[in-house]
């Protein structure tokens, strides 16, 4: 009996292990508080995550060296991380170790995510500090496009969790020089998209008219404009099985099987390569981030490319809401055992993003926009987007249309689980589409992998 017990006993240590090891150094930290007399000149080392590649890091490393001129103690261990998604799985293993880097590229709901362990810093404090210089002024708060910065704030206490660090939307590439040869109108709703592609088809009937890159944000998206439930950060949190997002799934199926439509996944590549492809199949339409307008243009032949691209909104249900995706990240400040090295990373948090210049050149070098409305007066910045035309200067052409839309931007409830139905709705998208599973199926399927992964 006693063999029983003890075998018992160890039985129920051995499973409380992964339990008590996952808790390792992952403790909840209290809520920062600016330490008396504020930064101390300390020398700290700051990693700082992101998913820059070369020209954009070339960029930021300018950056980084006259901060740490201002700031001697301070050094800055600038890392690409892969993309988004390897950043945020890189954040949570090191979260469960207590060993985080210090200041991260970030989307709302990896934010979200992170939160769960309570780990990610509330700027208020840093931003509203007036006793050791280390806030934001009224003027500098104002001077953020007002839709980035309230992303910051959209975790249901109202408090301030991260700052835009540059931005991009989702726009319409097309084919300027084929639309203007065969008297076509750019279509601005999705029964014009539907009559454009149908037209198209007639004309070029190899084509695909229209690729979309993203299958999420086309249902997402699709969702907003119609005003039709998709997630709240309260339960139930999954609110996409309804009869409206059934009806436009529908819908895009019957595109789909049309041959007037695809997308990144049915394509098996962006769509960009369809849109400025040489051989037989091409789209003359395509939907992508703004900030891969340079994807979207055609190489040269013999110093001359085959067509100019055009930039416009994408199409709307109705023209009294409007509504497209704000994408491109932001950054969030995570807690840490030592108070100066929150301290080191706010200051080059603040520094980076209330220079105007850094956010002009940032933005020329990548396509994002900037997140300062005073970079749009800036001198150098006007310049850049005067030269804006649908070739060599594309990036441009696309940085003023995002300004032209501004006021369209919507982003989704962040929640623990809302980067789940992010890529359910996608793949379910894409599964409709080519007939993988039924709509019944396919909606059941999606809301359960949604309430499994959340427990």
């Amino acid at each position: 009996m006693k063999k029983i017990r003890w075998f018992i006993c160890s039985l129920m240590v051995l499973l409380l292990i992964p339990t008590l090891s996952g808790c390792k150094k992952s403790e909840n930290l209290p809520d920062f508080v600016i330490p008396e007399g504020g930064y101390d000149n300390s020398k700290v080392t700051i990693r700082f995550y992101h998913t820059m590649g070369q020209p954009l890091q070339n960029v930021l490393n300018v950056y980084i060296e006259a901060f740490e001129e201002l700031y001697p103690n301070i050094t800055i261990n600038s890392l690409a991380i892969g993309g988004y998604d390897d950043v945020r799985d890189q954040i949570k293993t090191e979260l469960s170790i207590g060993e985080q880097a210090n200041l991260v590229y970030c989307y709302p709901d990896h934010v979200a995510t992170y939160n769960k362990a309570k780990s990610v810093i509330k700027l208020d404090t840093l931003m509203d500090d007036t006793k050791y210089g280390l806030g934001l002024t009224a003027a500098q708060k104002a001077d953020f496009i007002e839709a980035y910065y309230n992303e910051g704030k959209q975790f249901g206490d109202d408090k301030m969790y991260c700052l835009p660090f540059s931005k991009s939307t989702e726009v319409l590439y097309y084919n300027k020089t084929f639309f203007t040869e065969h008297e076509l109108n750019v279509p601005t709703t999705w029964e014009e998209m539907e009559s454009v592609c149908q037209a198209i088809k007639v004309i070029d009937p190899k084509s695909i008219p229209l690729g979309y890159d993203s299958d999420s944000n086309w249902f997402i998206t699709m969702c907003e404009q119609l005003d039709s439930p998709y997630t709240s950060d309260e339960a139930p949190y999954f609110l996409f099985d309804n009869q409206a997002n059934r009806d436009f799934l529908t819908k895009i199926k019957g595109w789909y099987e049309a041959g007037l439509v695809t997308t990144k996944s049915l394509y098996g590549q962006y769509t960009s390569s369809l849109f400025t492809s040489r051989g037989e199949v091409k789209s003359y339409m395509s939907i992508g981030s703004s900030a891969g307008a340079t994807n979207q243009v055609p190489e040269k032949i013999n110093g001359v490319r085959p067509f100019e691209t055009g930039i416009t909104a994408i199409p709307q249900v109705s023209a009294t809401r409007k509504r497209v995706i704000s994408q491109g990240p932001s950054v969030c400040i995570l807690k840490s055992k030592n108070p100066q090295e929150v301290l080191a990373s706010w200051l080059f948090t603040r520094y980076l993003l209330t220079s105007v210049e850094f956010q002009a050149e940032f933005s020329m070098t990548s396509g994002y926009v900037p997140v300062l409305k005073s970079v749009f007066a800036n001198e150098v910045y006007q310049d850049f987007l005067n030269r804006a035309d649908g070739s060599d200067n594309i990036a441009a052409l696309s940085a003023k249309q995002c300004i032209a839309q501004e006021s369209y931007y919507y982003s989704s409830p962040a929640f623990v689980g809302s980067a789940v139905a992010r890529d359910e709705v996608g793949a379910m998208l894409a599964a409709v589409l080519s007939g993988v599973k039924g709509i019944d199926q396919a909606f059941k399927d999606a809301v359960d992998n949604c309430n499994y992964a959340i427990g």
